[in-house]
């Protein structure tokens, strides 16, 4: 059975993924199958098949099957929702070009994409891998294990880009500022030391971490970004704070890393102290993988043959993604129809996400070229 871009990505975006990615997942399997692949589950419950001889460049294909909270249901209409529009099931189910629903843009739209090229590529010289995963969304631990576990010589990963092929990306992790000072009764504050006093010329010191530490503007990426995002501290209005808490967000650049940021950050920042009082600096998630900041040679073969196929532009990607752990192994491009947002606001990730069908279309012809150019 051949298969069919607009029936398929009608199919994914009905299945919700939001919470478990289980009948998304048969729905893909099946759909290999049906098509005489002998696609395998890892033990992270990763799809992965292979086209092609294990000899020769070997090129992989990587998108996601999980989204975003909560499901919205398909449509199919001529004109994008507006910008106060909320998908819900009655905009049409006609023969329009966008298709709106949860995932229909990020990524189902990329996995359609993906997955036709996979089926219709004909390797002459080496091998294709399709390599899906299941919690980009949240943990992202399958595409680290992905790219622990499958050597490739160039990597495409599948996400939102009008087309344009993106060889480059911040980093992106989260963490905490712990302020340590002494509790006391607020009655006598200076028996004590407070923490969320403290919080403030910290808060400064962050702002001019960058400036004084950091690592500078990426001839590509610009400069990297750290917002402070919460304030937690006190247990009692009418006691003097021991312990206060600032989250933060950092979107990195390279030559940073997730594990070399905080013991910077905090020597930065115990400078900005009194003697009297201490501070810990550390990532949320420790033991979960961190997309670092990665930028690949725009002369890449990888990256010409994709722009000369799609017809777009060559830049950065306005998100973090999985292609941060493959782009240690190889060149890696991040590249899909649909977009983050347009000029009516947000598209991914929100309550109007869509995506043109012709753009799948596109993304599909222009993969399929590339991998029939490499391999």
């Amino acid at each position: 059975m051949a298969f069919d871009i607009p029936s398929f990505h009608r199919q994914a975006v009905e299945t919700p993924s939001h919470e478990r990615v289980d009948d998304m997942r048969s729905l893909l399997v099946d759909t290999l199958e049906d098509a005489g692949e002998y696609p395998e589950i890892d033990d992270l419950g990763n799809v992965v098949v292979s086209r092609g001889d294990t000899d020769g460049t070997h090129i992989l294909l990587n998108t996601h099957i999980d989204t975003v909270p909560p499901h919205l249901p398909y449509e199919r209409r001529t004109d994008p929702p507006g910008l106060d529009e909320t998908v819900d099931g009655t905009g049409g189910d006609g023969d329009g070009d966008i298709v709106c629903g949860r995932g229909a843009c990020d990524a189902k739209g990329p996995l359609a994409a993906l997955l036709d090229a996979f089926l219709t590529v004909s390797p002459d010289d080496g091998r294709v891998t399709l390599a899906i995963s299941t919690d980009e969304e949240t943990t992202q631990t399958g595409g680290a294990h992905l790219a622990d576990t499958i050597d490739a010589d160039g990597y495409i990963v599948g996400e939102p880009t009008g087309l344009d092929v993106c060889t480059a990306a911040r980093g992106q992790f989260e963490g905490t500022v712990t302020i340590h000072g002494e509790s006391a009764h607020a009655a006598d504050p200076g028996s004590g030391h407070n923490a969320i006093r403290a919080a403030a010329p910290v808060l400064q010191a962050m702002e001019s971490y960058d400036d004084k530490k950091g690592p500078g503007e990426h001839e590509t990426l610009g400069y990297p970004i750290l917002t402070p995002s919460m304030v937690e501290g006190g247990e009692a209005t009418n006691q003097v704070p021991a312990e206060c808490t600032i989250t933060f967000d950092r979107r990195s650049v390279p030559p940073e890393t997730s594990k070399s940021f905080c013991a910077d950050l905090q020597a930065h920042l115990e400078q900005w102290l009194p003697e009297s009082m201490g501070l810990t600096v550390a990532l949320i998630r420790p033991d979960t993988p961190f997309p670092e900041a990665f930028a690949t040679d725009t002369d890449a073969e990888l990256v010409r043959t994709l722009q000369e196929a799609s017809g777009g532009g060559v830049r950065q990607f306005g998100a973090a993604t999985e292609a941060s752990y493959f782009a240690s192994n190889g060149p890696t491009v991040v590249f899909g129809p649909g977009d983050l947002s347009d000029e009516m606001g947000a598209v991914a990730h929100s309550k109007r996400e869509y995506v043109r069908l012709s753009e799948v279309r596109t993304a599909a012809r222009a993969v399929r070229e590339t991998v029939e150019r490499l391999v």
